[in-house]
C-alpha cells in the first residue's frame, strides 16, 4: 500500500473539473457498490484504488486490479472525496475504455443519439435508464455533457460498466453517422405520431435533444418518424414539456414492449 500524499489528493481532486480529467485522461468514481462494479466489469483500468482498512479486508483481491494502491483512514478520505457523505473506496480510472468499439449500429435492437444533452443529471440518468432497457451504446452530439464529470458518473449507478459513449467531433460526423444507420430513426415532437400507436421496428436510433431547444435542426432533418408523448390531463391543463431523461425512459420502454410482443 502506497501513502496518499498531498500531491495525490490535489491530482485525485482535480479530476473534478473537465480540464484536470483531460490533462490526465482519467475520471473519478466513488462508492462501495459503482466502484465494485466498474472493478468487476474490467471496463476501464484501474489507476488509483483508495479505500479504507475496513475495504481492503473485505476486498483484497481488487488489489491486484489497480495500479497504485491506498490506504486511508476516515479523516484522508473526506479530504479526497468529492462526496459530502464520503463511502469507503473511491477509485481513478483511466478513460480508454476496453474495448470501445464506435461502429455503426453496434446494437442489434436499439441505439441512443443524444444531441446537446447538457445537464449532468440528466445524462446520468439516460446512461442508468439505458442500462436497465439494454441499450448497449449512447452516442452524443457536441455539446453533451461529459459523462466522466463526476455528477454524472454519480446519477448513473455504475452503468458506465455496461453503457459505452460515443462522443461524436462535430455535427456534420452525427449527421453523417445517421444517414448510413440502418432502420428507423426515431425521435420527439410535438407535431409527432403517438408513441402508444405507432407502429414500431428494430435496428433503430432513438434521438433525444438537448433540455430547452429539443433536436436541432440538421439532426430533425435526418428523423425518419417523429413521435408524440402525449399528455393525459383531464383538464388540459399540464407542463409545457418532459423532463429528457423522463421522456427516454418513456420512450425505451414502449420501444421494448412493442418490440416483445
Amino acid at each position: 500500500m502506497q501513502i496518499l500524499t498531498k500531491n495525490k489528493i490535489k491530482e485525485i481532486r482535480a479530476l473534478e473539473q473537465h480540464k484536470g480529467r483531460r490533462e490526465q485522461h482519467a475520471w473519478l468514481a466513488e462508492g462501495n457498490r459503482m466502484v465494485g462494479d466498474l472493478l468487476a466489469s474490467d471496463a476501464f483500468e484501474c489507476r488509483k484504488l483508495v479505500a479504507t482498512r475496513s475495504w481492503w479486508e473485505s476486498h483484497p483481491e481488487y488489489a491486484e486490479k489497480a495500479d497504485e494502491c491506498y490506504e486511508v483512514t476516515s479523516a484522508e478520505m473526506q479530504r479526497v472525496s468529492l462526496l459530502q457523505a464520503p463511502q469507503d473506496v473511491l477509485a481513478v480510472f483511466d478513460m480508454t475504455r476496453n474495448p470501445s468499439p464506435f461502429t455503426v449500429n453496434p446494437s442489434p435492437s436499439i441505439t441512443l443519439l443524444l444531441d446537446e444533452v447538457q445537464d449532468p443529471g440528466n445524462l446520468g440518468t439516460i446512461i442508468r435508464t439505458a442500462d436497465w432497457f439494454g441499450v448497449r451504446d449512447i452516442y452524443c452530439a457536441p455539446g453533451t455533457a461529459d459523462c466522466f464529470n463526476p455528477k454524472v458518473v454519480q446519477a448513473t449507478m455504475s452503468a458506465l460498466a455496461r453503457v459505452r459513449v460515443h462522443y461524436f467531433a462535430s455535427k456534420e460526423d452525427v449527421c453523417d453517422w445517421l444517414r448510413r444507420c440502418q432502420g428507423p430513426v426515431y425521435g420527439t415532437f410535438l407535431e409527432g405520431e403517438n408513441i402508444y400507436t405507432s407502429q414500431l421496428q428494430t435496428p433503430a436510433v432513438l434521438v433525444m435533444g438537448n433540455e430547452g431547444r429539443g433536436i436541432s435542426s440538421e439532426v430533425a432533418a435526418l428523423v425518419t418518424h417523429k413521435l408524440l408523448i402525449p399528455h393525459f390531463s383531464s383538464d388540459g391543463q399540464h407542463v409545457e414539456s418532459l423532463n429528457v431523461s423522463v421522456a427516454t425512459a418513456i420512450c425505451l420502454s414502449e420501444l421494448r414492449r412493442k418490440l416483445s410482443v
